[in-house]
């Protein structure tokens, strides 16, 4: 893929870029962390060169003075709400953030649970925190929220809250995912400071939409499509062009809450210290686009993935239509259609051709590989192995693995394991030609190409199953698959 994004300016501006905020407000400076610190694939796929733990490495120059704050919200934990992307709950994702944080240098000061009102499942884990010595700080809903700003800057509003005890100057406010409640977080505290005779300020961090990018730029497009189910939409910021006479682009949310929180900041400071919700970002990523075709192809096809991710949410759960009509909107807007994306196109050709569930992949050097589905393997499997053995030169008529060596592995699903599929998933194709490596030379350079799969995009004509989806995600493969229930022939 070629780079579009300059990871290390991008590093070097963006924390310049907070030190001087920080400077702008004195003593402390909350800045609330929007979307993920280090596994942003998103912006990794339509920033191409945006390292996926580009965030997280510009926090680490700022590690001397700043502390981690983790938010998430008691209603989340009580039923929980999972984070798609790694399969795993919100409160779970808390501890492995905690342990991240901590492995990579960095400070995390405590835990705050949100919208508390005595929940069980809260409860408890504040308790597991306790015991592991975390420090938990409780904040309360107001009702009225945000609206009802008398109440709101008040004691019986952010005065109910814990007050966080932080000691460093810069305190990032993190969580694992939307509606945690990190900005209530961020203005409690300032309310709080306030009180305490500290100079505080707040600021967000947020990388998408990119303020200084054209509204329907791809880059923002791909935005929308990533956040349809939340039903984000991209606008132009009206204060910022009425402040300053300045087009620059923000989300409907933070635009829909400004004058809430510029009200906020009168109350507590006796003046806002931002015009509009542009002033408050602090993103440097539009300035570090080094080649925008590269950054709106990216894009374009990131809006492709997100179509397929919904329309096949709607099969298999029966939601999200209104997300998908949103999408194809956005396709519309952006003129490009499912055959734009090169491996569903091949990977339909072959299905046609042979009759079979297929998948293609395309490879760093552009080739497409294909795969159909066979009595040993599924389509996903089969282009795997394929792939990997172009990568290293064996020739197609050469096997990777010797049918009596699957036949015990498919022997051992339906006979002991209760599984109607025989076919192996991609996860067992890899154990068994990472067995055939040990003795076949063929097997064991094909094993030595699987890292350069990371980044590959890849189709399939049928859904995927659980397994095969987080192989493909292990592997660092962007899959999407049509819409059709896999045929079952056993």
């Amino acid at each position: 893929m070629r780079i579009g994004f300059d990871n290390d300016k991008y590093l070097s501006i963006q924390s310049e870029h907070i030190r001087e905020r920080i400077g702008q407000f004195g003593d402390k400076l909350y800045l609330e962390f929007g979307g993920k610190l280090f596994d942003d694939y998103h912006a990794s796929r339509v920033l191409p060169g945006f390292h996926p733990d580009s965030k997280m490495r510009m926090l680490l120059q700022l590690s001397d003075m700043a502390e981690i704050v983790i938010v998430i919200n008691a209603a989340d934990i009580e039923k929980n709400k999972m984070r798609g992307d790694l399969g795993i709950t919100y409160d779970i994702d808390v501890l492995r953030l905690i342990g991240e944080f901590e492995k990579r240098g960095l400070y995390v000061g405590s835990i705050v649970i949100t919208h508390y009102e005595g929940q069980s499942g809260a409860r408890q884990f504040k308790e597991r925190l306790e015991r592991r010595n975390i420090r938990v700080y409780l904040h309360y809903t107001i009702e009225g929220y945000p609206a009802n700003v008398p109440l709101i800057i008040s004691e019986e509003g952010f005065g109910k809250n814990d007050y966080i005890e932080t000691k460093r100057p810069l305190v990032v406010v993190t969580a694992p995912g939307p509606g945690s409640g990190k900005m209530a977080t961020c203005l409690s505290q300032l309310y709080h400071e306030n009180k305490r005779g500290i100079k505080a300020g707040y600021a967000k961090f947020e990388t998408f939409p990119i303020w200084n990018l054209p509204l329907k730029h791809p880059v923002n497009m791909a935005y929308e499509a990533a956040t349809a189910d939340l039903n984000d939409v991209n606008m132009i910021d009206p204060f910022h062009l009425e402040a300053y006479g300045e087009t620059t682009v923000n989300y409907n949310r933070d635009i829909e809450i400004f004058p809430v929180l510029s009200a906020m900041f009168e109350a507590i400071f006796g003046e806002s210290v931002y015009k509009s919700p542009t002033d408050m970002g602090v993103n440097m990523a539009g300035f570090c686009i080094v080649d925008d075709e590269a950054c709106c192809e990216a894009s374009r096809q990131e809006i492709i993935r997100r179509y397929y991710q919904a329309i096949n949410k709607v099969v298999s759960e029966g939601i999200g239509e209104s997300e998908v009509l949103k999408i194809e909107l956005l396709m519309k807007q952006a003129k490009i259609t499912t055959d734009d994306r090169k491996v569903t196109v091949a990977a339909k050709e072959r299905a046609q051709e042979t009759g079979l569930e297929s998948a293609a992949i395309e490879l760093a050097d552009g080739k497409i590989i294909t795969g159909k589905t066979s009595d040993l393997l599924g389509a996903s499997a089969a282009v795997l192995l394929n792939a990997l053995k172009y990568m290293a030169g064996v020739p197609d008529d050469v096997r990777l693995i010797a049918p009596e060596a699957i036949a015990p592995i498919q022997d051992l699903k339906v006979r002991y394991q209760g599984s109607r599929n025989p076919r192996l998933h991609t996860d067992e194709v890899l154990i068994a030609l990472a067995m055939s490596s040990i003795s076949d030379e063929n097997a064991r350079r094909s094993m030595d190409k699987i890292p350069e799969l990371r980044g590959c995009q890849a189709h399939t004509t049928a859904m995927l199953s659980e397994v095969d989806i987080k192989s493909f995600r292990k592997l660092g493969i962007d899959v999407t698959s049509d819409p059709v229930q896999m045929r079952k022939k056993w």
